[in-house]
């Protein structure tokens, strides 16, 4: 029998099918996340304990020595307060994507969930759907909880722009995420050097100190770290004044550098499906 829908209406067709399966693996990690509660609470206290060390780092810090925002000079919790937001949402987004596909191998789910009519893209997002709702839900809730338990004044305008450049670098991290769950399908233990290359954009991005006490020849390197520009673009906003040319540049040069992570992602995880597949060892772990 011919199929004789046309092909924009099949199209439709395949991605409502495949679009109406997205809840179904959000609904299963919101379910393991909340059976491990002990986990789910400590990530939240080691990001207070976090927040309180720097509290005390920050009594020791000059203030004059930190960069002015809106012609207005900030406290170091202020200004390590974003950084800190921004360099756990890299770490918890990185670490969830890869941990997700060395999950399904453990539990031997992801042969099963690859033999199913599900496209590869479906499971590339569905495992990170539900991070995608929480990890910039938790970076949020961690702000307005510091400031508040701090007493940080945060300009409430610089909300919305803030946001925006969170979200322009959020398929930055994902793309990361993908070669380091490539790296997971294909070594079994994970991608190492997807970790170290994070560790040094942290270093290199102004997270925890302004970047001027790096070398000058590190500090000019700021200036293609996608990290530091995502800093800069919620600091800016956040601690000075909302200066809408400004966020638009930033989320300008985000977004090309986010699509070409996020593409070589899926072409890393692609080639690892395929070769595992090929060689018959994808549900080893």
């Amino acid at each position: 029998m011919i199929d004789a829908a046309p092909p924009d209406e099949r199209g439709f067709s395949v991605f409502l099918r495949e679009a109406i399966k997205l809840p179904a693996f959000a609904r299963r990690d919101m379910i393991v996340a909340w059976s491990y509660r002990f986990a789910f609470f400590s990530d939240a206290f080691a990001l207070v304990l976090q927040a309180f060390l720097f509290y005390f780092v920050g009594l020791l810090v000059d203030d004059s020595k930190l960069p002015e925002y809106g012609g207005s000079q900030v406290s170091y919790m202020q200004f390590v307060v974003v950084g800190i937001a921004l360099a756990a949402f890299v770490q918890v987004g990185l670490g969830r994507v890869s941990a997700a596909m060395r999950q399904e191998q453990m539990q031997g789910t992801l042969e099963a969930i690859l033999l199913t009519p599900t496209s590869p893209a479906t499971i590339q997002l569905g495992s990170v759907v539900y991070d995608l709702v929480y990890v910039p839900l938790r970076t949020a809730i961690f702000l307005v909880a510091v400031a508040i338990g701090f007493g940080l004044e945060f300009n409430a305008d610089g909300l919305v722009p803030a946001l925006l450049v969170l979200v322009a670098f959020v398929p930055f991290v994902w793309g990361l995420g993908l070669i380091s769950a490539a790296g997971t399908i294909t070594f079994r233990g994970g991608s190492a050097g997807v970790g170290f290359a994070v560790a040094l954009m942290t270093l290199a991005s102004g997270a925890y100190f302004p970047l001027d006490l790096l070398p000058d020849w590190l500090a000019s390197l700021a200036v293609l770290n996608p990290m530091a520009i995502a800093i800069d673009g919620m600091r800016e906003p956040l601690l000075g004044t909302v200066s809408w040319p400004e966020t638009v540049d930033a989320i300008l040069i985000l977004v090309p550098l986010s699509v070409i992570s996020l593409l070589a992602g899926i072409f890393a995880f692609r080639q690892a499906l395929r070769r595992e597949r090929r060689l018959g060892t994808l549900g080893l772990y």
